[in-house]
């Protein structure tokens, strides 16, 4: 495994300092937060959270064959792989600042109200047809994750992928700053986390910070039907950008059309600036070919083989709780599992898929959109339309969709409840051999539990 980092580099980039000099000092193959995942040759950083402190594993990192552990406590503690700093996380953001400033490759940053982890995912996918590709883990793409991210970036890839979220003002602009993309993208502007930020203008002027963080002569791509157009057009100007719109509008410069959608997955004629290639999802729904359609713009920004990257696409499968298709019972129903995180418009839009499942009976199984303040029973209520179209049975999950479920018509409702744990048997019950069942909710809703419940079914009654 090739060394990240040295000692001396750790040192210089962090400005601590080693306790000592270890017998056997091979340089850093990796960087883990986390002692469970360790690995021999990792280096161990010791954050404090609010509800966690690493220095409380640091015995373990060693014993488990840490080559060196940061740390900024270091009380009652004696060993040479033992690197002190003022501040772990503040050490933590230096190396990923120091990490980016040496990289020679090419990096894209992706941020967005719903699609950020979707899109990263297909990106990882396109440009590893196309060299080799480091991104994020899963969704780390907060004050700690961005740099973790840039901190484990091999000095030999060719294109980095960084994931970038927020869920209040002020927190895109320096994250953006340490990533530095040569190509920033916004994947959708929506209504998550509208309680903390107001509005959608506040929404859509929090992420275009990304496009302000762009060097001059990069590349923008930002949905061309996203609320705050303008907003974008401005930051992009401030920045010496070029713009690109992406989505159905035939004048965009990434548009695709001969969309043919199916249960299974999508085809359609990506088309960007002059040229065209034809792509194959084995995804369903048109929010994922849309994700597709940008990741490709993002391989044309680069000047990549965007035919290359669009053959590499045909693999991409969704991840965990991010649209997974699945059988379950025995085969007789089709679990459609959305149970990683919500916002209205992703309930649309798996809906949508939930509606081109062929199924006996379509059910949709919804927990509570969080962070929307006072505009959460608005936002829910307005789901009951759209859901009573694409579903049979709605059964929902937490007080705030206890709105949505009172507008439903009644031979739409299946059931609610208060907490998944209390609804999840409730749904099992239900079930019928033929049915799609799409599991969504927010994080904090812990739809999870539905689907643990769902995946240990053996059998169901009769359709």
């Amino acid at each position: 495994m090739s060394v990240l980092w040295t000692r001396e580099e750790l040192e210089a980039a962090t400005g601590g300092q080693f306790t000592g000099t270890p017998q056997n000092d091979a340089g850093i193959t990796g960087i883990s937060i986390d002692t469970r995942t360790l690995a021999p040759g990792d280096l161990f950083i010791a954050l404090k959270g609010d509800n966690s402190d690493g220095h409380a594993h640091i015995a373990m990192a060693l014993e488990k064959g840490a080559a060196a552990v940061m740390v900024h406590d270091t009380t009652g503690l004696a060993d040479p792989r033992l690197l002190v700093v003022a501040d772990t996380q503040e050490a933590l953001q230096a190396l990923g600042h120091a990490a980016r400033a040496r990289f020679g490759g090419k990096v894209v940053a992706v941020t967005g109200s719903v699609g950020k982890t979707t899109t990263k995912d297909m990106l990882r996918v396109a440009l590893s047809a196309l060299g080799p590709t480091h991104a994020a883990v899963a969704s780390y793409n907060n004050h700690w994750g961005v740099p973790l991210t840039l901190a484990r970036l091999p000095r030999d890839a060719a294109y980095c992928i960084s994931e970038i979220g927020m869920n209040h003002p002020g927190e895109i602009l320096p994250l953006a700053r340490m990533v530095r993309p040569d190509v920033a993208v916004i994947t959708t502007i929506g209504s998550a986390h509208l309680g903390h930020m107001g509005s959608l203008d506040a929404i859509a002027q929090e992420k275009a910070e990304i496009i302000t963080a762009l060097p001059a002569g990069g590349t923008a791509i930002v949905p061309d039907d996203a609320h705050g157009q303008a907003i974008f057009h401005a930051a992009s100007q401030k920045a010496h950008a070029t713009l690109w719109l992406s989505g159905l509008k035939p004048d965009s410069f990434a548009h695709l059309d001969t969309l043919n959608a199916v249960e299974g997955g999508s085809s359609f004629t990506a088309h960007l600036g002059q040229s065209s290639v034809p792509v194959r999802l084995e995804a369903p729904g048109a929010h994922l070919a849309r994700n597709a359609l940008t990741a490709l713009a993002v391989c044309a920004a680069f000047g990549a083989d965007v035919a290359r990257a669009a053959a590499a696409l045909a693999s991409f499968r969704p991840g965990k709780g991010r649209g997974a298709l699945a059988t379950i019972a025995g085969g007789d129903i089709t679990l459609l599992d959305e149970s990683y995180n919500a916002s209205a418009a992703s309930i649309r839009a798996t809906l949508d898929v939930l509606r081109l499942l062929p199924a006996s009976r379509h059910i949709a199984v919804l927990g509570d959109i969080r962070e929307l303040g006072e505009f959460s029973t608005a936002e829910h209520a307005a789901l009951a339309q759209p859901a009573a179209a694409s579903a049979d049975l709605v059964f929902c999950c937490g007080p705030h969709m206890k709105s949505l479920f009172d507008a439903l018509p009644d031979a739409n409702q299946g059931a609610w409840a208060d907490n998944a744990a209390t609804l999840a048997p409730l749904v099992c019950a239900a079930l019928r051999k033929g049915d799609a069942v799409l599991v969504k909710g927010s994080l904090g809703s812990r739809m999870r539990d539905v689907i643990a419940a769902l995946t240990t079914l053996s059998a169901v009654g009769p359709a």
